[in-house]
């Protein structure tokens, strides 16, 4: 999602989050020259409602995570996301358009879809199957089985059939069951499906009065405020003064705009002709002087460090989220129709997840929402702020912004579900009776947890490569 605004994308109009003074100076940079280091000034010590720091996170990421993560992303499983992008804004009416030919998403034919991802599989063969799949199989297999001159000799013969319409009601409950963990609105039709390495995320132009409603909106009207805040801002210095659910919503919401940010500047459009036929499209690269923009403190009112500190609590929220759900994760059988790239694939994220339980000092979403009747009723309404957010993708005017915006939204929420449902909780109990009404994740929640927590991971990465252009 790549939406930002003429009057520089946060400006001084969102202004959030107060950090720790405390600073420990980076192994992993070097910090010698502190006047190109302002971009950066508070990327160093602990990570705020977090008790790790922050060159921990930039090594642990970028000599471990990055290579993993991008090697993962081409495969088929993950490449391949079904969306809708054609919802009406609900909302506001809006007939914004993006500045430049680079906002179009090229859908995928039918012939490029792998086989395995196309129509109903029947499921029955993997790990996390439906319940309601069992049931017609194994009423198939009793029709086989017992015909009706054995029904009339086994007095003791049990009909397991379940009629169409109880199936419908199970359907209509399993759906209300997987709604109240949802973060995310679950789109009414499924789309089609986009390859995201065909459309990556990178600066379409897009920008002014409509971009800058979307995150007007996300900030002013969906996320916590501070008691006395003025009306068209959010001040650092009164976000501590706030309970840690409501710190955790801003700073989650902060960091992905912040990600979101980075990738704009890192693929950015520096040419619209083609570099001699190697380019075809026009030339992409990293921007630094549109990276200033958006991050130095004397064009954000000194906000611009705060928010690349952001990018981390996020990054360590997904970083969590992926650690909770790994025992889930490692039982997928990532199906797309290929045998050798699906034994790959299943390889590939159980080599990621055993490297991400290895990180030493994850998120703990332990101390959160405790207290008794008044914590669920945070919950509720942080659950209900987040969907409003999932909503406002809709209503981007960039086709390309709003694919990537839905999807790190839908990531996003993905993570908060595994975090705050309550139904990854407990395994080891429930590890040899898996049970899918307590554990479920569609695919399209793997692809955008996997994807979402990608986009963090780069940003990261391309941050230190940011700061060495600044040196």
């Amino acid at each position: 999602m790549k939406i930002e605004s003429s009057e520089n994308m946060f400006g001084v109009l969102i202004l959030f989050t107060v950090f720790s003074p405390s600073i420990v100076h980076s192994n992993y940079f070097n910090t010698n020259n502190e006047k190109n280091d302002q971009c950066f000034c508070k990327l160093k010590g602990s990570i705020d409602d977090c008790s790790c720091n922050v060159d921990t996170v930039d090594y642990f990421n970028n000599m471990k995570i990055y290579p993993r993560v991008q090697s993962l992303l081409v495969k088929d499983y993950f490449r391949f996301y079904k969306v809708n992008l054609n919802h009406e804004c609900p909302f506001w009416t809006d007939d914004s358009k993006c500045a430049i030919r680079y906002c179009h998403v090229q859908p995928c034919q039918d012939e490029d879809i792998p086989d395995g991802l196309k129509g109903d599989i029947l499921r029955n063969v993997h790990f996390n199957e439906n319940p309601m799949d069992k049931y017609k199989i194994r009423a198939q297999y009793d029709d086989c089985l017992y015909s009706a001159k054995d029904h009339n000799k086994e007095l003791g013969y049990l009909n397991t059939t379940i009629s169409s319409e109880n199936y419908k009601d199970f359907e209509l409950w399993q759906q209300y069951d997987d709604a109240q963990d949802n973060f995310c609105v679950k789109e009414s039709s499924p789309g089609e499906y986009v390859d995201l390495l065909l459309n990556p995320e990178r600066y379409t132009g897009y920008k002014g009065p409509s971009a800058h409603r979307i995150w007007k909106n996300i900030y002013m009207e969906n996320c916590f405020r501070p008691e006395n805040s003025p009306h068209n801002f959010i001040q650092s210095s009164k976000i501590n003064g706030m309970c840690l659910e409501k710190r955790v919503f801003y700073r989650v919401i902060s960091g992905l705009h912040a990600s979101i940010n980075i990738h704009l500047c890192s693929k950015y459009l520096l040419s619209s002709k083609d570099n001699l036929g190697i380019v075809p499209g026009g030339q992409w690269g990293p921007n630094l002087q549109e990276f200033q923009k958006r991050f130095s403190p004397e064009e954000t009112g000194s906000e611009g460090p705060n928010w690349l500190k952001n990018l981390y609590f996020t990054y360590l929220l997904e970083l969590r989220a992926l650690a909770k759900a790994a025992p889930y994760l490692e039982r997928e059988e990532y199906y797309t129709g290929n045998k050798v790239q699906d034994k790959d694939t299943r390889l590939a994220i159980n080599d990621i997840l055993n490297i991400i339980k290895s990180f030493p000092d994850h998120f703990n979403e332990s101390v959160m929402f405790t207290g008794g009747s008044e914590a669920q009723l945070l919950k509720d309404q942080f659950k209900q702020h987040f969907r409003n957010i999932s909503r406002i993708m809709d209503c981007v005017g960039c086709d390309k912004c709003k694919l990537w915006g839905k999807l790190q939204i839908h990531g996003l929420g993905t993570a908060l579900k595994i975090l705050f449902s309550g139904k990854f909780d407990r395994w080891e109990s429930t590890l040899n009776n898996f049970n899918r009404r307590k554990f479920f994740l569609e695919r399209s929640e793997i692809v955008a947890l996997i994807n979402a927590f990608g986009r963090l991971s780069e940003s990261i990465f391309e941050l230190d490569k940011f700061r060495q252009m600044l040196r």
